[in-house]
């Protein structure tokens, strides 16, 4: 029988792995571009590398994969390839909603729905209830999604608690900050991962990756493989996180 090389890392170090990864997933213009096809092709590419992406995640054992798909600055993009990046969220929750559901993935959208249009708002809202109870993966996508947008949706929420008397200033934490975010009940990303070789995180959960090891992949998103995904996640596991004290030993470790 030939080793499954995820499964051998999952059971390699066990207690190490990362619980939450989370991935800026770049490239896929530049992809379509070296193979001089329209940015849609990246993109729809891009699509069928988060469904093997997703798969590996699983059975590495990761317990939360955050995927960031739409940010709330890509409506500067023309209208023809936002179109088209609509189209594609509509086409993967429809086309593989019934296979995460089989496979334990939990589905959850996190982003402003605001701008959305009513149809797409609709398939999250099925895919979210649908798959509520399911705990093998804990599947995030960010979609409109900001991370300076997300922080001031939240301080205006804990200002209206403030001010309606529910709220006591002194009493304001970084955990209660966290508890109004979008990703309120998720743990902090442990792991980052940005692919294209780009070194940024493009207003990418910048309040929750505080503390999170950042990994740079040069691999075109539709060129990430879950090989490249086990070395960055073996990368991590070699380092130390110290969450600014002393050395905590190996990551996950902590």
């Amino acid at each position: 029988m030939t080793p499954n090389p995820e499964r051998h890392l999952s059971d390699a170090l066990p207690g190490h792995l990362p619980r939450h990864v989370a991935i800026i997933m770049d490239g896929n213009g530049r992809w379509a571009a070296k193979r001089h096809l329209p940015r849609v092709a990246g993109h729809r590419q891009g699509v069928e590398a988060v469904r093997v992406i997703v798969r590996a995640a699983g059975e590495l054992g990761i317990e939360y994969l955050t995927l960031y798909g739409f940010s709330s600055e890509n409506w500067k993009r023309p209208a023809e390839e936002v179109s088209d990046l609509m189209g594609l969220l509509r086409l993967f929750i429809r086309r593989d909603l019934a296979e995460l559901h089989q496979n334990g993935v939990q589905v959850r959208v996190i982003g402003d729905r605001d701008h959305l249009e009513l149809d797409i708002v609709a398939l999250i809202d099925e895919a979210e209830a649908l798959t509520r109870n399911n705990t093998r993966l804990k599947l995030q996508i960010a979609f409109n999604y900001g991370g300076q947008n997300e922080i001031t949706t939240a301080m205006r929420r804990i200002a209206h608690e403030v001010k309606a008397g529910r709220l006591d200033p002194d009493a304001i934490t970084p955990d209660i900050v966290s508890g109004f975010l979008d990703t309120a009940g998720i743990p902090d990303p442990d792991l980052i991962i940005r692919t294209s070789g780009e070194k940024r995180l493009s207003n990418f959960l910048i309040w929750q990756g505080a503390y999170a090891e950042l990994v740079f992949s040069d691999a075109l998103w539709p060129d990430f493989t879950p090989e490249k995904l086990r070395e960055a996640v073996l990368e991590y596991c070699g380092r130390s996180r110290r969450f600014g004290g002393l050395d905590a030993g190996p990551a996950g470790q902590s």
